[in-house]
């Protein structure tokens, strides 16, 4: 009989993660009394109080809720991204991500009630409690944030139950980030003060935390089945640990420095200056900051020395796994704490004014023509967004030059125009007035959705990804492997199609502008963000159905391409006239609140001046791409008919002189 590999012996088995599940939940739960403890967060308030159940008992919940959010938020991701599949790692990692998203939306629904009872101050035997609990989960910002987390929870244990295949782990991990969102909406962030910076930082901080502590969770899982045979069933993908380690170190890097930066942001915003370390919430950011150093070492290390010895040495990675694990959990005990502690700014700015309460930020200065250009208003998410885009692509252009190969430079000087042109519309002068006028809103809305796209599509970014991204060989789904998926998928072929892309890009204006979905975009950060998503994608769509050179959609012939753009530029023209000419107010509760005394009428009406004038620039520049494309085509047609001929000595032109030929032969005794 075979004696066990060494990695099976010395892979934690099911005691090792029972133990290390339950040293990861003591440490938490004993941080996290102890800084309550520390802080006062226990101490009963003097009106109602509801008593020690929900003194005790909701940070513990909340404790559970967010360490099962990790595991299952990390656990999707190892499946998606690091795992091969099919193998029975995928398996463990993709059903311990389902049972840890079950377990999130059970303590998701018991801190929703505990949260009531804290709120409205009554226990759940009182006679109107009922009455008052559904109006808090319907009425109140916080309880339907708790409320769609937990069902959204619900939903990502469901999906995960049934996946079978890598794009069902994804769809896990994308309904479970879905569920940590409106998380960043409640707390110290549902505040007025520096509310999009905060709203914005804190979300980024839930997404690093929980793909870093859960996927580590995750990866000590499936630690068992890495190293060995995958077992009888044909088809099963053997999973190497050194490569999985290695893969894990690269998010976990990723993750780290998302963790840091959206923890200095939020910290920023909460403690108004170097003082406020020494208050209570202080001290507990002090905390973080430590633990956060101490699990920075503890990746060095991980990255230096354990993972060149894995191949021998296996256990050692699990042994510091666990330690990380240990001392996560602890940090994420102090987060908790740090949610029911009071804050040195308060939360709420009683000296703002009826309008920087409703923008979440202080009011900019007048517009003019100079503070248009100069004012700023950082959106962090789209900073990231556009930082990430823009030093991606020209790490990519860098590769490939080192190995020899070529790339346009009219390319990359359209993609960095791009960039910096997204990043002036979402954290720029538009940023900051966009919200203040519906001219302003028009004016930021037509760069974002007609200027911006085009220069994007045509530094042609996929074409560059594939060309750099390096292939997996393994049967797991990397970058390069996930954009090939997308781009070949059915839903892309159908929202890619020029028919579609232009419906969508012409006839969302209506939707959006004439439905309530404007002022929930203006009102809530969440919408106001899934908008800036939802029309630069569609302007993307239909400037890459046009002008596109990337792998993707169907492209209609020129001709049609030129047809479809004048058909869409006139829906667009007779939009703006519509808001020229229209007596009714769009979003009229929300402008007469953020700019009282303007004439709305006068203002909406110059926005549809915006929107009809503004359109004509990237008009003439799309049907200035489409006819250089269709010339560049026929050159390129021309010149490969030339190598043709050259090749075969013009024999099409031959055989077409021989046909001439025959029906002259045919046609002569006619004569």
């Amino acid at each position: 009989m075979a004696a066990p590999t060494r990695t099976a012996r010395s892979a934690p088995g099911p005691a090792g993660v029972v133990l290390t599940a339950s040293a990861v939940l003591l440490a938490a739960l004993a941080v996290l009394l102890t800084a309550l403890a520390l802080a006062g967060g226990l101490n009963p308030s003097v009106l109602g109080d509801p008593g020690p159940l929900v003194r005790y008992g909701l940070p513990v919940a909340r404790t559970v809720h967010d360490l099962a959010a990790a595991l299952a938020v990390g656990g999707f991701a190892v499946a998606a991204a690091l795992l091969p599949h099919p193998s029975p790692a995928w398996t463990r990692a993709t059903r311990a991500a389902a049972v840890a998203a079950g377990v999130w939306a059970v303590a998701g629904l018991l801190v929703l009630v505990l949260t009531a009872m804290d709120v409205i101050g009554v226990a759940p035997g009182a006679p109107d409690f009922g009455a008052q609990f559904a109006q808090f989960a319907q009425s109140i910002d916080l309880g339907r944030a708790l409320l769609v987390t937990t069902v959204l929870a619900a939903v990502a244990a469901t999906v995960g139950a049934a996946a079978t295949r890598p794009a069902g782990a994804a769809w896990g991990l994308a309904v479970a980030v879905a569920a940590l969102l409106p998380l960043s909406l409640s707390g110290h962030a549902s505040g007025s003060a520096s509310h999009e910076t905060a709203v914005s930082s804190l979300g980024l901080h839930l997404v690093g935390v929980t793909v870093w502590v859960g996927g580590l969770a995750a990866v000590l899982l499936v630690l068992p089945l890495t190293g060995r045979s995958p077992g009888p069933v044909k088809g099963q993908r053997p999973v190497d640990l050194t490569t999985l380690a290695t893969r894990y170190s690269a998010v976990a890097l990723a993750c780290f420095a998302l963790v840091a930066l959206s923890g200095v942001v939020n910290a920023s915003v909460r403690l108004g200056g170097w003082s406020g370390l020494t208050s209570a919430y202080g001290a507990l950011v002090v905390g973080k900051v430590v633990a956060l150093v101490a699990l920075g070492a503890f990746g060095v290390w991980h990255r230096r020395r354990t993972i060149p010895l894995l191949a021998h040495r296996p256990w050692a990675f699990a042994r510091i796994a666990a330690g990380e694990l240990v001392l996560m959990g602890a940090a994420t005990g102090l987060g908790v704490a740090l949610s029911r502690s009071p804050t040195p700014v308060p939360d709420d700015d009683p000296t703002s004014s009826a309008a920087e309460d409703l923008l979440g930020e202080p009011m900019p200065p007048a517009l003019t023509v100079g503070r248009w250009f100069t004012q700023v208003s950082p959106d962090l998410l789209w900073l990231l967004i556009g930082a990430l885009l823009l030093v991606g692509y020209l790490l990519g252009v860098a590769r490939l030059r080192s190995r020899g190969d070529g790339w346009p430079v009219g390319r990359t000087l359209w993609w960095v125009a791009g960039c910096l042109a997204l990043l002036f519309v979402t954290s720029g002068g538009p940023a900051a007035y966009g919200r203040i006028s519906f001219s302003t809103h028009m004016l930021q809305h037509m760069l974002l959705t007609m200027a911006v796209p085009p220069m994007l599509v045509l530094g042609a970014p996929v074409t560059l990804a594939l060309r750099t991204l390096p292939a997996r060989r393994d049967h797991s789904r990397g970058a390069r492997e996930w954009l090939l998926a997308v781009v070949h998928s059915r839903y892309l072929g159908v929202v890619g199609h020029p028919l579609v892309a232009a419906v969508l890009f012409a006839g969302s204006l209506i939707v959006f502008y004439y439905s309530p979905l404007f002022e929930l975009a203006l009102r809530t950060h969440v919408g106001h963000e899934l908008m800036m998503f939802h029309f630069l994608g569609t302007g993307y769509l239909f400037a890459s159905a046009l002008i596109g050179v990337d792998p993707g959609g169907h492209r209609p012939p020129y001709p049609l391409r030129l047809i479809l753009l004048l058909a869409t530029m006139a829906f667009h023209a007779f939009f703006g006239v519509a808001l020229i000419q229209g007596n009714e107010l769009l979003a009229a509760d929300w402008f007469s609140q953020v700019a009282p005394g303007t004439d709305l009428l006068a203002d909406q009406q110059r926005g549809g001046d915006i929107a009809w004038g503004i359109g004509e620039v990237p008009t003439i520049v799309l049907i200035l791409g489409v006819a250089i494309g269709w010339s560049r085509s026929d050159t390129r047609e021309n010149r490969r008919r030339d190598r043709k001929a050259a090749r075969d000595g013009d024999a099409e032109l031959g055989e077409y002189n021989a046909m001439l030929q025959r029906l002259a032969e045919r046609d002569e005794p006619r004569r």
